[in-house]
């Protein structure tokens, strides 16, 4: 696989997770050292970036598209059990075999990290080994999120819970000004989502019908989706909408 260079993206500056991916907080100083190491690389949709008890030789931040992570079981069932959207860091430094199988869901672009030194990089940079625990201390919190929905949830609470969480990340990435209505790319095919939610696909295709009937999204084309109010959507997820949804 080769590196390639990321489109539209000649430094960090200009980087559109720059302000929510690991090197966040990063001075200038700091900014060249990940420049001497990173790389990019771009996937195909349905290509494997890593497989579970790989090597891994690198570390890596999201900059486009989406990729799922998912476990198999020793008869051969898979589960999949997260989901990597931009800015969304995959690996862990100090953990030379892989987890999860990586798969993307996308077409991806990656900001790569060769292993090694960026876990040198960590012990000399707070700024890095701060924020990297920041994005960990979120990951927690996400995890025990979606315990509740995928445990307790409807199929349209589900549903409603997932257009809900890429349509608040996909603000915040984007830096839109707090609105109340949105409009995103849904990222997922209607296979993969019934896979995360542990869903049919004919139950995926009910419940976004039924949304779109009672005027809770509205669906222009394949993918892109329109929530006209993001206080509904939140009350169909079974959330607590009050306190601002972009937070």
């Amino acid at each position: 696989m080769q590196e390639v260079a990321a489109p539209n993206i000649k430094e960090c500056a200009n980087c559109p997770i720059r302000h929510r991916a690991v090197c966040a907080r990063c001075d200038t100083e700091e900014l060249a050292l990940l420049e001497d190491i990173k790389y990019y690389r771009s996937f195909s949709a349905g290509q494997t970036i890593m497989w579970s008890g790989d090597r891994m030789e690198f570390v890596a931040s999201v900059v486009s598209g989406v990729a799922s992570l998912t476990q198999t079981m020793e008869d051969g069932r898979t589960q999949m059990v997260g989901l990597l959207l931009p800015s969304d860091f995959v690996g862990r430094p100090g953990r030379e075999i892989a987890t999860y199988t990586v798969t993307a869901t996308s077409d991806l672009v990656m900001c790569c990290f060769r292993r090694k030194p960026f876990e040198q990089m960590i012990s000399s940079t707070p700024h890095v080994a701060h924020r990297l625990l920041e994005m960990t201390l979120d990951e927690l919190d996400a995890a025990r999120e979606w315990m509740l929905v995928l445990g307790r949830k409807t199929a349209r609470e589900k549903i409603a819970s997932l257009l809900a969480i890429i349509a608040r990340r996909d603000a915040i990435l984007s830096k839109h000004a707090a609105s109340n209505s949105l409009v995103f790319d849904l990222p997922l095919t209607r296979e993969a989502m019934s896979d995360y939610l542990g869903l049919t696909l004919e139950t995926v295709s009910r419940q976004m019908s039924a949304l779109k009937k009672d005027g809770v999204v509205v669906l222009e084309g394949k993918r892109r989706i329109v929530v006209p109010n993001m206080d509904r959507l939140m009350e169909e997820a079974g959330d607590d909408s009050d306190g601002g949804f972009l937070s």
